[in-house]
């Protein structure tokens, strides 16, 4: 008997060979193989019904650049809702709120599939994003050439907290942006291995140490230098809460 992915998503896209790219390696490649989530592509000038599938045309009131087209979006998206009638439509764009980790938790539980939208040139008409309600999402304050290489981006962050994808459940809870006890997200404590001197670099002694509870101390400490150093503003959230 076939068991329903976990995870579902849908990617609509002028490049579907991008895909599952990174994502057919590693734990993301092994979870797909398994059936754990599922992946499809749709290629958009499949849904152009002119003789030379034209996806994209200038924009009204002039400017550079090319703009995706409304009814060859909407003819694909609609096609996507009959594959995944629950799916949350996402759109990644710069001007996106940014992809959390927070935000990544909540796509792959409400609902847990996703339609992503890829564009490309400048970008897709405005209609589209206002008719289905499309939540824009960024990968930072950058620009790519398209949605593509976020989309890929966005659905490794996901595919890896669905359970049975990553060796050990709690490696998620120890990774950086986790919530601690007094709920602050912070950066990841450094970590070490075998050989224990390296270049004449040596292990802190208290990894060591075979004490656990100094090592949890020592790794929830440098969490928080390394955040206040270089996320000061997760730590500026929980002011009130800071030791």
């Amino acid at each position: 008997m076939n068991i329903a992915p976990a995870f579902s998503a849908v990617a609509l896209t002028l490049f579907p060979e991008m895909f599952p790219g990174t994502l057919a390696y590693s734990i993301a490649g092994k979870a797909l193989d398994s059936g754990i989530w599922s992946l499809q592509t749709l290629d958009l000038r499949d849904f152009a019904e002119d003789k030379h599938k034209t996806v994209d045309d200038s924009p009204y009131g002039g400017g550079a650049g090319m703009v995706m087209k409304a009814d060859v979006l909407g003819k694909a998206i609609e096609y996507a809702k009959k594959l995944l009638p629950d799916a949350r439509l996402i759109y990644p764009s710069p001007r996106g709120i940014p992809i959390t980790q927070q935000l990544i938790s909540s796509l792959i539980h409400h609902p847990s599939s996703l339609i992503i939208v890829c564009g490309r040139f400048e970008g897709i008409d405005q209609r589209v994003i206002d008719h289905y309600g499309l939540l824009e999402v960024s990968l930072g304050d950058f620009v790519l050439s398209g949605g593509e290489i976020a989309a890929l981006a966005l659905l490794d962050a996901c595919v890896r907290l669905l359970p049975g994808v990553m060796g050990k459940a709690q490696s998620h809870q120890q990774e950086s942006f986790a919530i601690d006890e007094n709920s602050r997200r912070l950066l990841e404590y450094p970590h070490y291995t075998r050989p224990p001197v390296w270049n004449g670099l040596g292990v802190p002694d208290v990894l060591l140490s075979g004490d656990h509870q100094k090592i949890a101390s020592w790794r929830h400490e440098q969490a928080i230098e390394i955040t206040r150093t270089r996320r000061p503003d997760l730590l500026d959230l929980h002011k009130g809460k800071m030791s």
